[in-house]
């Protein structure tokens, strides 16, 4: 989701690995062991948990969590939780990375150490504060001065213990100082108006003629106002802490009035000392990414250049296989470029040229496509993005089985337990191995069309380099379906989203050897024993040395190698889209029954109630496929409602003032709508993207919708009485490429980056062109790690490239120049001691420009 800044478009993001902890203090206790889980929060709100590793001090999570950020935050935390099945889960240690701070982690593992979890450091939100100095003249004639200060209101306040009834407590600070003055509570709110005004008296001398605020008795710069929130608790612990800030008076200047937004602070040496090394770490790998996307006319210069890239002879010259010669990593290169060329639908004939380049450049049958190339990175990332339903379809069920049942397949003699038997072991595996290699070689009809069209330019590419090879065809396919489609996710189920979490240390051997057996079965290698370097699988392996099996990949193959035959829309089995367990809440409008979602839990208001209210919810779990929407009393029990996808006519978010509830959103029937609220912000905008791309096509899906809801008898938003009135605002407008989600001007965005980041190389690159045109003799070393086939033809490219990098680096310039000319500092977008704002007044001075 982008927010919108004057004609451009900003997107955030964050992909994440999560480690390891190590050294988590032990429990107080004769156990000591722990069963720690840890969170991620934007802020303090939970946007992704792991699977709880139970009785370890040094856990290890390897889980991986991506999302787009769909609004502003100051920190990215993650949290360590200790189980307790008695009472609430304790918070052991946290880590906390400043937004702007984000960048010196970018891409790298690092270990963090975990700091003190506390009530006066869980602070987030903003308050908006007016001051203003007045003169007042006693009877006597001496001039007093008043100090009004209004506290309007606050936004983005922290939830404690599920609640929020926030009020402000209003003091000066200064030599013999102690006035304390409070707002009302304002009940159920982290958004509370107040609008209250505190007068603060301050003396001055008879002489005193100045109305500069810099006189004898009280020195300016000694005043301060202190404006503190708390959070009004009925608990006998008191009240709880959630921010404050310092308003030197000195700001009031000559005017002597000051108005302005300020983020909450945390309170000073309010938390208790804890030495940090006895809390342990926690290895983190953060990936944070933030595109500033301009209107589309912008990119077209350089996107023509990369759509064109296909047409380019040799293709080595083009703009696409350049991006990926100077980039350090391939696949930071391909992520983009397929996305952009998928959306465009360029997809077939870029892969189609840059393969056969490959091919004709190696010399070994057996090593064809065997390295990171750009070739396999690109066809990588295509088939994640256009094979992860058909993924879903043929391996999720029998991974959840194998995930649920635990059944033991050791079949290493030394790793065997006391308890388990070698030869059951081995049946198990067999048969796990057979259902699964089952369902991948009859699964052809449904490989999507897109990766049909892909391995027939591979086998086409391939046989003709080498004609005296039978097996190439069939290798060369294999090689990318089976080595790097398949197998890791057998192997790793929760990273194709198989799965919620990475699988516990049986199951994921299991997996291992799974995995293991079908990459060798799909290799087609002619001596498959001696592709395993341990004993026990080559004998293991002797199940599966039939012919039935060779001839059931070759059959496979062929199937899915056949270009434009098949279609995934021709699959009628039900897909589950989206499963897992969310807190949601639902209301109907007119008390009749409704229907369902994915695989969550959701709360459902109850039949027959006039008024909405938090007790006429119940909690319920969801399930959504590509059929129907259905909820159920719990999971695994029959489905109490169902609603088919084509009944979807609507999906938008509600506005937050119609039941002073964040993250809600809207599922619009024909004749009610379901309200829906999610546990957060990522998990809101996960449902409605999903909901809206399943229903899309619908014939009757609406244009207009209403964003608040229907109460007390009239619309909240438009405040029209009719329950059945057409929708007062345009339903959110669908991508072009709905299927993948891709946005081809944020794809170009990122291309531009990767050239503007690699500046350098790009110039290196035309001095190698160069070397090459006019010297004949050895290549110079520092030009070797070029792919360079056409000199004269690739510095052409290279200069197009250049002068389309450039012009858009300008426009960044001007953007950042001109924003900086109309920001506030105090207003309400960049409150003051938003520490990432400044970062941003001190960088933007700094442009980076390139001489070629």
């Amino acid at each position: 989701m982008a927010v919108e800044e004057e004609g451009l478009r900003v997107f955030q993001s964050v992909k994440i690995k999560i480690g390891e902890a190590k050294n988590i203090p032990p429990y107080p206790g004769p156990n000591r062991m722990r069963d720690c889980y840890c969170t991620v929060n934007l802020d303090q709100e939970e946007v992704f948990r792991t699977k709880i590793i139970e009785k370890s001090l040094c856990p290890f999570y390897g889980e991986d969590f991506y999302c787009e950020i769909p609004r502003s935050f100051r920190h990215l935390s993650f949290y360590i939780f200790d189980r307790d099945v008695f009472r609430r889960d304790s918070s052991i240690g946290k880590v906390a990375v400043k937004k702007e701070d984000l960048q010196k982690y970018h891409g790298k593992d690092t270990w963090f150490q975990l700091q003190p979890v506390s009530a006066d450091s869980e602070v987030q939100g903003k308050v908006h504060l007016e001051l203003r100095l007045s003169e007042v003249i006693t009877d006597s004639g001496a001039i007093n001065h008043k100090l009004a200060t209004r506290v309007l209101e606050c936004q983005g306040l922290p939830i404690v213990n599920g609640q929020c009834d926030p009020y402000a407590a209003v003091s000066l600070l200064g030599p013999s100082r102690s006035e304390a003055k409070k707002t009302k509570v304002k009940r159920k709110t982290n958004n509370p108006q107040f609008e209250e005004v505190f007068y603060f008296e301050v003396t001055r001398p008879l002489s005193y003629t100045k109305r500069q605020f810099d006189v004898e008795e009280e020195d300016v710069d000694k005043l301060a106002l202190r404006v503190d929130l708390w959070n009004a608790s009925n608990l006998k612990f008191g009240d709880e802490f959630l921010g404050g800030v310092r308003v030197p008076l000195r700001v009031l200047g000559q005017a002597g009035v000051h108005d302005a937004w300020y983020f909450l602070q945390p309170r000073e040496n309010g938390g208790k000392s804890v030495k940090v090394e006895e809390l342990g770490s926690l290895r983190l790998n953060i990936v944070y990414t933030e595109d500033h996307v301009f209107p589309s006319e912008h990119y077209t210069p350089l996107r023509d250049l990369l759509l064109h890239s296909a047409n380019v002879e040799p293709v080595s010259a083009s703009t696409a296989h350049t991006l990926g010669e100077v980039c350090r990593e391939k696949q930071e290169a391909a992520i983009p470029l397929v996305r952009l060329f998928l959306h465009y639908g360029k997809i077939v004939p870029f892969i189609s040229a840059i393969a056969h380049a490959e091919v004709n450049r190696t010399q070994d049958p057996n090593t064809i496509f065997r390295g990171n190339s750009l070739t396999s990175k690109c066809i990588d990332e295509t088939m994640k993005l256009a094979g992860m339903h058909y993924l879903q379809v043929t391996l999720k069920p029998i991974i959840d089985e194998i995930c649920t049942e635990h059944k033991s397949c050791e079949i290493d003699p030394v790793k065997l337990k006391e308890s388990e038997n070698l030869d059951t072991n081995r049946e198990n595996l067999r048969q796990y191995v057979d259902r699964i290699f089952n369902v991948i070689t009859t699964s052809g009809v449904r490989c999507p069309t897109v990766m049909c069209d892909i391995f027939f330019s591979l086998r086409e590419s391939a046989a003709t380099r080498f004609q005296v090879d039978q097996d190439v065809r069939y290798t060369a396919v294999s090689s990318f379906i089976f080595l790097r489609f398949f197998a890791p996710a057998i192997l790793s189920p929760n990273l194709f989203h198989l799965r919620p979490h990475h699988p516990d240390p049986a199951t994921s051997r299991t997996l291992t050897l799974i995995s293991k057996t079908i990459q060798t079965l799909g290799s087609l290698a002619k001596s498959k024993s001696a592709n395993f370097k341990e004993s026990y699988m080559a004998a293991f392996y002797d199940y599966f040395n039939e012919q039935k099996y060779a001839d059931a990949v070759k059959n496979f193959l062929d199937l899915i190698s056949t270009s434009g035959k098949w279609d995934q829309k021709s699959i009628e089995t039900p897909i589950m889209l989206k499963e897992g367990s969310v807190k949601l809440t639902i209301k109907r409008v007119d008390g009749k029954g409704s229907k369902g979602t994915k695989g969550r839990f959701m709360i459902k208001r109850a039949q027959g109630r006039n008024r909405f209210g938090m007790k006429n919810f119940k909690k319920r779990w969801f399930r959504l496929t590509n059929h129907e929407f259905t909820y159920h009393k719990t999971k695994g029990e029959g489905a109490l409602c169902s609603i088919p996808i084509e009944n979807i006519l609507a999906v938008e978010r509600l506005e937050e003032e119609s039941f002073k509830m964040k993250n809600m959103f809207q599922v619009i029937q024909p004749e009610r709508a379901l309200y829906i609220q999610a546990n957060n912000c990522v998990e809101a905008r996960d449902w409605i993207d999903i909901l809206t791309k399943v229903s899309q096509c619908n014939r009757k899906r609406l244009s207009t919708y209403h964003p608040s809801a229907y109460l007390n008898g009239h619309w909240l938003c438009c405040k029209l009485s009719a329950d059945a009135a057409p929708g007062c605002t345009p339903c959110t407008g669908l991508p072009a490429n709905i299927q993948l989600d891709v946005d081809g001007d944020r794809e170009t965005e990122r291309i531009y980056s990767l050239f503007s980041t690699y500046m350098t190389k790009l110039i290196k690159m035309q001095e190698a062109c160069g070397s090459k045109s006019v010297y004949d003799g050895p290549e110079q070393e520092e030009y070797s790690s070029f792919v360079i086939d056409d000199p004269q033809e690739t510095y052409k490219t290279l200069k197009l490239i250049v002068s389309a990098v450039q012009t858009l680096e300008h426009q960044h310039t001007k953007y950042k120049r001109d924003k900086f000319k109309k920001t506030k500092i105090g207003s309400q977008e960049h409150p003051i001691g938003d520490k990432s704002f400044q970062c941003y007044v001190r960088q933007q001075s700094e442009s980076s420009t390139y001489s070629i």
